[in-house]
């Protein structure tokens, strides 16, 4: 009781720490941008607070908490600053993975330094293919957000055999001395985020440092012999997905609070010197995006509840659950970047302005919307099929 007891006052002092660094993250914001990397003044407070031990296993000091703590943090980061949000949030995630990963992988990683952090470029864009006691890798793989402030990085790989064919899906852990970063990140949003490109030249990955998408699929991972926490049987297809969309919905928040502040003193000009605030039409922008917001979270919050409530109970996940989660996911996305929009409308002319809030998160919210987790069609097209009793064709992010 008490070990349950101390892990969650561990998780509450996290979510205040974190709470109590935003006015540094949002005054470091513009900096953030400029320099096309989160600080690493920031990342550091970061890892201050305990934020990047949220996911991570009690063996090796993680505080193992519930994924709302973790979400909740992000949120309030990406309030204050998009790109600090994101690199948190994706950086955030990866112990969660990790410890699915063999328990030789895990030591390798956290055994000299449980503070280690790694980043991950997903998309299968190289070339993995089996050999004696592992694999070769060789290849580029772009958008590894945060890259510059991890020593190891997770890549995705399909797996040929010696004819050519396809025999695996796998996540790849490879160390920075067998990587190079290519600075190519120059966007017009998310600027902050350096998530810039993983180049790999014909790397020799041993066996223990693959997981396979068949085991993360079915919840049923080699890390599971050493993790036994409930939160290690979530689905990655769930707790990945909604790491994307959690800075979004920050986003959006902070958006909501920048807008508020600046029209309850605005005066518009073209309305002969009507306050912004008496604005029945920005009134009612504010009503419809504050609701975008809230349904997106209360969304997530549900279906977090009820994925944790059948891994406590030790109950297999049921597939139309699993499909509900990514369609609440991709709609939450899509729901925050509504409410980012109605607000940007009608915020006039200096929001447009280098520096102001509202223009630079409207960019960062609409440059992780282009995320591939963030295909509304082919998730909503899985939960429709299922409904109509089709068969569906599970996708790896399920």
């Amino acid at each position: 009781m008490s070990d349950s007891v101390d892990q969650v006052t561990g998780q509450e002092q996290v979510t205040e720490a974190v709470n109590d660094l935003l006015p540094t993250l949002r005054q470091r914001a513009q900096e953030t941008e400029d320099q096309r990397c989160v600080p690493a003044e920031s990342v550091k407070a970061l890892a201050e607070t305990g934020f990047f031990r949220l996911l991570q296993p009690a063996r090796y000091g993680g505080l193992e908490a519930d994924p709302m703590s973790f979400y909740k943090s992000v949120r309030l980061i990406a309030s204050a600053c998009g790109s600090t949000g994101w690199v948190a949030s994706v950086l955030g995630v990866h112990p969660w993975q990790l410890a699915l990963f063999p328990p030789q992988a895990q030591e390798d990683v956290w055994g000299a330094d449980p503070a280690t952090r790694m980043s991950s470029s997903y998309a299968p864009t190289g070339k993995a293919k089996l050999t004696d006691g592992g694999y070769r890798l060789d290849g580029r793989w772009s958008f590894s957000s945060g890259c510059d402030h991890a020593t190891w990085v997770l890549l995705g790989g399909i797996v040929t055999n010696d004819e050519g064919q396809p025999v695996d899906f796998c996540t790849f852990l490879l160390p920075n001395t067998d990587y190079r970063i290519d600075d190519v990140w120059d966007t017009v949003g998310l600027r902050g985020t350096g998530s810039n490109d993983i180049v790999v030249e014909s790397v020799f990955v041993p066996k223990h440092h693959a997981l396979s998408f068949n085991d993360v699929f079915r919840c049923k991972c080699p890390g599971h012999e050493v993790n036994g926490s409930p939160l290690y049987r979530l689905p990655y297809g769930s707790v990945f997905s909604y790491s994307i969309t959690t800075p979004i919905i920050g986003m959006a928040s902070g958006a909501y609070d920048a807008y508020v502040a600046y029209q309850r003193d605005r005066v518009r000009a073209s309305y002969v010197g009507q306050k912004a605030k008496e604005d029945p039409y920005g009134q009612v922008r504010v009503a419809e995006a504050g609701a975008l917001i809230d349904g997106a979270w209360l969304a997530l919050e549900r279906n977090m509840a009820d994925l944790m409530g059948h891994a406590n109970a030790g109950k297999k996940l049921p597939l139309p659950l699993r499909l509900r989660v990514r369609r609440d996911q991709v709609l939450g996305t899509g729901n925050a970047i509504r409410a980012v929009d109605l607000l940007f409308e009608n915020a006039g002319g200096r929001a447009l302005a280098m520096g102001a809030p509202i223009q630079r998160l409207w960019r960062d919210a609409h440059a992780g919307r282009v995320h591939a987790i963030n295909d509304p069609e082919r998730a909503l097209s899985m939960f429709g099929r299922n409904e109509f009793g089709l068969d569906i064709a599970p996708d790896g992010m399920l």
